[in-house]
């Protein structure tokens, strides 16, 4: 048996002596391997922190020290060692473990860890509660995979080093966030050489100063203490930028040298203050790839352990991912003034595509949403056409740039956001529901979704000829119907729905992708004897009111269906479109109800809240019962 079998929380990690650690950080390693092998999941930044998971779980006593993650993952190895080690066959699967780190899962998760950029202030604010409570544990904030391009993270760090708390800020640096980063600070970071001789002979050289001023001089010695260590920092330390911010700077500290990390972390326990730590790591370090591909084993759909080639994978219609860096590629050969923004994510949005062909007129600006749109606006104000491509869990991060940059300044920047809708085992915190209810909201906004890849690409046409802030919105699956070439779609008329089926009983109303299963819903009701029409509701905001106002004369009752929040959705906008042109036709409203969603298949969710042909008439049996009892 191996090390790795007799561990079941960090107390068993404790037992273990300093050479015995190497070893089980090569256990975990494999483990994580093998493991996500089948599972599928984000395998390269948890095999970069197997080491430095492994000396923190040792060198600190969890959960009564609050270790914080960022990017949760990362913690897929901190999952291992804080007893989960037995369920990580069931990674990402519905009822089994979470693909990112939640509160709810173990008490060794100090706080649920999704989207870059929130360890520092989480952690600054569990170390003021700490000392307003008079208590004395040691926080620990770990930075990586990107978090540094984040600007939610110079925030912290700003605040946190004016703060003079004791917090201690480790930063993994693998020069990765999906793709690899950029940015000034990358290069910084990149430049730093320094060893920690530096540390140690500024160390020593204010001890000496400070020790003698308790024998004469006094103040003006302890002064001149100060001067000498700020001029030695100067002179030698390549980590100014962090002691300029009020940290202590170690490093940089090779990340994958468990003696080294120890030592390191023994210095920097006894110090107070806060105190940051530059461990550099190698993303993937350890996965079986020949040729490793580091943006493609960020995240990995199940591969051979041995070889990490992925498994085969049944062919079938693209992805709207590929569909849109397509067609957003053919269209620039058009569009000159066109250009593409992402943050980070290159191939996760099909930029990578376009990057390839438009090399100049691609713009990736690391893990900064809001930079990202307020960055598009400035270009649209100089005649660009920018095109934002984020998922829509990320946009969030943007909302006040979008309300204040680009709405009320009515700036023609483009918005397509992936991931829209239930997005599967990623799980709460990568949903993508919220963005129908957060846009519509806004001034001069125009919200779209595509029921099909010809369909997108139409209204990508539209958008590019729409004088203000236009977005759309497409899920995490395959895109139904064929890909044609971009010049061969036209553009889609601004503002109008589409008719799919004409019937007499009752309309739905379907936005984007639930198209398909509202028209095979009106199928299983027209054996019923329900004859219902179906309406592509490509258009969210704004709707096509001649052909609602046509809907509403004819039909007794309409049902509204989409894969998004049912709480100031598209649905509740067309109720209270009605309730002045028709307050007598009763709408149903069918979406995502107001909660939280776990981990599971997209199709499994999306069955979960009734979101699939038998669901959608399960609803407009009920709503045409309604109304037949309230004719009475």
């Amino acid at each position: 048996m191996g090390l790795l079998d007799h561990i079941g929380g960090p107390e068993d990690v404790h037992r273990l002596t300093r050479d015995q650690l190497q070893p089980l950080a090569d256990e975990v390693r494999q483990r994580l391997i093998d493991v996500v092998s089948q599972t599928g999941g984000h395998i390269g930044a948890g095999l970069g922190v197997v080491e430095l998971t492994v000396a923190l779980v040792y060198h600190f006593a969890s959960p009564r020290d609050k270790i914080v993650w960022d990017v949760g993952h990362q913690g897929y190895p901190w999952k291992v060692l804080t007893g989960r080690n037995a369920e990580l066959p069931t990674l990402r699967q519905q009822g089994g473990l979470s693909g990112f780190l939640r509160r709810t899962e173990s008490e060794h998760d100090q706080f649920g860890a999704g989207h870059a950029g929130t360890a520092i202030s989480a952690a600054l604010g569990m170390a003021t509660a700490r000392d307003l409570s008079g208590d004395d544990y040691h926080v620990i904030a770990v930075l990586g995979d990107g978090a540094m391009t984040c600007g939610l993270s110079y925030e912290g760090l700003n605040n946190a080093g004016n703060s003079d708390r004791d917090i201690i800020i480790v930063l993994n640096d693998n020069g990765m966030s999906i793709a690899p980063n950029v940015g000034a600070i990358n290069k910084y970071l990149g430049s730093i050489i320094a060893s920690p001789l530096t540390n140690r002979m500024r160390e020593h050289v204010k001890h000496v100063i400070q020790k003698a001023s308790h024998i004469v001089g006094g103040q003006r010695m302890v002064d001149l203490a100060k001067t000498v260590e700020e001029s030695i920092k100067n002179l030698w330390s390549q980590g100014m930028l962090f002691e300029e911010l009020g940290f202590r700077y170690f490093g940089p500290i090779d990340g994958h040298d468990i003696p080294a990390l120890l030592r390191t972390l023994d210095l920097v326990k006894t110090l107070e203050g806060p105190r940051v730590v530059h461990v550099i790591t190698e993303k993937g370090k350890g996965f079986p790839l020949q040729e490793p591909d580091l943006e493609k084993f960020h995240a990995r759909r199940p591969y051979n352990p041995e070889t990490g080639e992925l498994k085969p994978a049944k062919k079938g219609p693209p992805a709207w991912t590929k569909v849109f860096g397509t067609a957003i590629t053919e269209l620039a050969a058009e569009y000159p003034n066109l250009v593409t923004i992402t943050a980070a994510m290159p191939s996760g949005t099909g930029t990578n595509i376009f990057q390839k062909k438009w090399p100049e007129r691609f713009f990736d600006v690391g893990i900064a949403e809001a930079h990202a749109t307020t960055f598009a606006a400035g270009m649209a104000t100089q005649g660009l056409r920018p095109v934002v491509a984020v998922y829509s869990t990320f946009l969030q991060r943007a909302y006040d740039s979008i309300v204040h940059d680009v709405a009320i300044q009515n700036l023609p920047v483009i918005f397509c956001m992936d991931r829209a809708g239930m997005v599967g085992a990623d799980g709460q915190t990568h949903m993508g529901l919220y963005d129908i209810a957060y846009l519509q909201a806004l001034p001069n906004m125009t919200v779209t979704a595509p029921k099909d890849g010809a369909e997108l690409i139409g209204l990508l046409r539209c958008a590019l000829s729409h004088d203000g802030p236009f977005a759309t919105r497409y899920p995490r699956d395959t895109a139904p119907g064929a890909m044609p070439p971009a010049a061969e779609v036209a553009p889609i008329p601004y503002g109008t729905w589409e008719m799919l089926r004409a019937g007499r009983d009752c309309a739905i109303l379907a936005v984007g992708v639930m198209c398909q299963p509202a028209l095979e819903a009106a199928d299983l009701l027209q054996a019923d004897g329900f004859d219902v029409t179906v309406v592509n509701c490509r258009f969210i905001k704004p709707m096509d009111e001649g052909l609602l106002a046509s809907l509403v004369r004819t039909h007794r009752c309409l049902m509204t269906v989409e894969d998004g929040t049912a709480v100031n959705g598209f649905g509740a906008a067309v109720a209270g479109h009605l309730d002045a042109m028709a307050p007598d036709v009763r709408v149903g409203i069918l979406g995502v109800p107001d909660r939280t969603f776990e981990h599971a298949s997209r199709a499994a969710q999306l069955a979960e809240v009734g979101l699939t042909p038998d669901g959608i008439a399960e609803r407009v049996r009920a709503l045409a019962a309604e109304e037949s009892l309230s004719a009475r």
